[in-house]
């Protein structure tokens, strides 16, 4: 049975090599970015080169949309030139972005009525984890849809479906608030055994394999040391996924006092200019504020 063509939409930091992964599985594949550097990589790749977002919907059967935030999704499907004038009924939209939930159920139901079925499928790992194919993936959506998805999904990461549409979207804001939490700790604590006397690197070997122990601390820690906050997922969009999280958490009356300072430290860091930076640039924060550099001298 020949595999399904999948359109790709989103060629950024994490879209691109995801869509690599996908043409090394031998799925073909039609892409288009508004950038033409990452197009044309994605060419030489194997894919079929996309001339706007309608071409590519009207020339394959799965589409998967990677892009910055909310509005850019929206744009990406309804505008002229968009998914929505190339879809007809039977195909399906798995839209990979880190947006708010309740513009996934919009947008899903608008594109139901043309009988496209549709999944929020939000990521998490960085561009790390983006090239060796092993995403965290949190799918919402309907069960027969996600299972048609499934094994172009297993080639990305871990799939789960956890609920319907706008569930992948609310436990990417878990996971991002968990996230950002943790990595202004490992920087927090560190810099008390640096401000001791005590090596940082000897400290994160001593306890990484302990309770302490995260995938945040084991990814994140190093940057630290080495100060190498090139991005593997930007600052600026851990802010705007923090800004889904407390708009959300506002609107349903629920606290989150650690997330709301870890936005404040991380809007100081953007008023500073470090929009580009990794979000394990959160150390640049406390560095500044003790006086101390975790790298190693």
């Amino acid at each position: 049975m020949s595999k399904p063509k999948i359109g790709f939409i989103g060629l950024g930091i994490m879209g691109l090599p995801m869509a690599k992964n996908l043409i090394k599985a031998g799925y073909p594949l039609i892409a288009y970015d508004l950038n033409e550097k990452p197009l044309e990589e994605i060419t030489q790749a194997g894919a079929q080169k996309g001339t706007s977002n309608a071409h590519v919907t009207a020339n394959c059967d799965i589409i998967i949309t990677m892009l910055p935030n909310s509005p850019d999704v929206q744009k990406a499907v309804f505008a002229e030139g968009g998914i929505a004038e190339g879809l007809s009924s039977g195909q399906i939209l798995i839209d990979m972005s880190s947006i708010a939930p309740l513009v996934s159920q919009d947008i899903a139901k608008k594109l139901e009525e043309k009988g496209v079925e549709m999944l929020d499928a939000p990521v998490s790992g960085g561009q790390e984890k983006a090239r060796s194919g092993t995403l965290a993936i949190m799918v919402g959506g309907k069960e027969d849809t996600f299972d048609t998805c499934k094994p172009i999904l297993d080639i990305l990461g871990n799939p789960v479906l956890v609920g319907d549409i706008g569930a992948g979207g609310t436990t990417k804001l878990v996971n991002q608030s968990i996230v950002a939490v943790n990595i202004a700790v490992v920087a927090e604590a560190l810099l008390l055994g640096k401000k001791a006397g005590v090596d940082p690197k000897r400290i994160f070997d001593a306890i990484k394999g302990g309770l302490a122990g995260s995938q945040c601390f084991t990814d994140k820690a190093p940057r630290m040391f080495s100060a190498n906050y090139d991005p593997g997922f930007r600052m600026k969009l851990h802010v705007k996924d923090l800004t889904n999280v407390l708009s959300t958490s506002q609107a349903l009356h629920n606290a989150m006092p650690l997330t709301a300072q870890v936005m404040e430290m991380m809007q100081t860091l953007m008023a500073e200019g470090h929009t580009e930076v990794d979000h394990g640039g959160l150390a640049l924060f406390y560095e500044k504020m003790n006086g101390v550099s975790l790298k190693e001298e």
